[in-house]
């Protein structure tokens, strides 16, 4: 049976049945057929009648079967329910709780010592989510005391148009960039617990992030066209506002060094609202797009040496599905790339909706 259960880890439920079962207890119908023989020399050494030696050997056969017959149904009956319930588990280690208390011994072993391997396994669990929550209130901190120094920089260099401060300002919005990453990313892993949904203008989040980037749009000549998004979506602004500013930083990453532009336009169907952002840079070939949204996946055009992390689209793409959101994207290389936004309308939409305008 060990060798059974050995040769199917990974294929599926081992379940009982009556031929392992008989293997299983070879060595016992063996013992009592040894018994039995011994039992039968010792009747016949004291000549015991005929009869009364056929009603022994029958009492005690028939006794022996009953005994084993009851175990297996008993055992059977108790790993079908396991096995059953296992299988209908989403969350398997639940198991546990899902049992009837086992009337044979082996099954009490079994129960028990799935009870100490689940106790010790939510025990790591939870030592584990602490030193999580613990590192990652760290990063929080930590990228809000590096934010400090950067904006103050960034002030300082922001009036003074020398060539050099302008080389500066750009590195230092690359800076804010990479740490606006760090914390949406560490904030992504409990997305729930940090963002509010509720009735916003994409136009107001659209001019905030065109203003965050104004300073790098004007130095690289990219004109910033904004046409029909005076739409409400529910979303939460702060985390729009972040996608966004991802999307828009990987433009103007990858624009062309002439006539460049970034389009942004909304369009409102019956069953969803499109946010789609236009650039007419260099594009992404087309054996790159399945995996943009891949972690730390820069393509060919991030390892041309455009210092691409590979994470802003990724992080796009995870805090879209958080927010119940859809993004795609099309492209041809040297001549355009569309990030499409789709924030849809169904009953939980609705719901929310008129939740969102009883509070207001």
């Amino acid at each position: 049976m060990r060798r059974q259960l050995k040769q199917g880890k990974g294929k599926g439920i081992y379940c009982m049945n009556k031929k392992e079962y008989i293997k299983d207890k070879i060595s016992t119908i063996v013992t009592g057929l040894i018994t039995y023989i011994i039992i039968l020399l010792i009747l016949l050494a004291f000549k015991v009648n005929i009869q009364a030696t056929i009603s022994i050997s029958i009492v005690y056969i028939v006794g022996i079967s009953i005994s084993l017959i009851v175990e297996y149904l008993k055992k059977k009956s108790f790993y079908d329910d396991f096995t059953k319930k296992l299988t209908n588990l989403d969350q398997k280690y639940l198991i546990v709780e899902m049992l009837n208390d086992p009337t044979f011994i082996d099954a009490k072993i079994l129960t028990n010592s799935l009870y100490e391997i689940d106790k010790s396994m939510i025990e790591k669990i939870n030592e584990y989510k602490t030193q999580t929550q613990s590192f990652k209130e760290y990063v929080e901190l930590w990228i809000h005391e590096v934010k400090l120094p950067v904006s103050s920089l960034t002030l300082m260099v922001h009036n003074s148009k020398t060539e050099q401060n302008k080389k500066l300002l750009e590195q230092l919005s690359r800076l804010d960039n990479y740490l606006e990453q760090i914390l949406y990313y560490v904030r992504s892993e409990n997305a729930e617990k940090d963002y509010l949904i509720t009735q916003v203008n994409l136009a107001k989040v659209i001019s905030n992030t065109a203003l965050k980037n104004k300073d790098v749009l004007l130095e690289n000549g990219i004109n910033f066209i904004v046409s029909d998004v005076n739409i409400e979506v529910l979303t939460d602004s702060k985390w729009l506002e972040f996608i966004l500013n991802q999307i828009i930083d990987n433009s103007i990453k990858y624009s062309k060094n002439k006539n460049a532009y970034i389009k942004i336009v909304a369009k409102e169907e019956h069953d969803r609202v499109d946010l789609a952002i236009y650039d007419n840079g260099i594009g992404i070939k087309e054996e790159d797009l399945p995996r943009v949204f891949d972690k730390t996946y820069t393509g060919s055009n991030g390892r041309a040496g455009k210092n691409s992390t590979g994470m802003g689209l990724y992080i796009v793409k995870k805090l879209c599905e958080k927010l119940g959101h859809q993004v795609t994207i099309k492209s041809k290389e040297k001549e355009f790339t569309c990030v499409k936004i789709s924030f849809l309308k169904n009953d939980y939409y609705n719901v929310t909706k008129k939740e969102v305008k009883k509070k207001s």
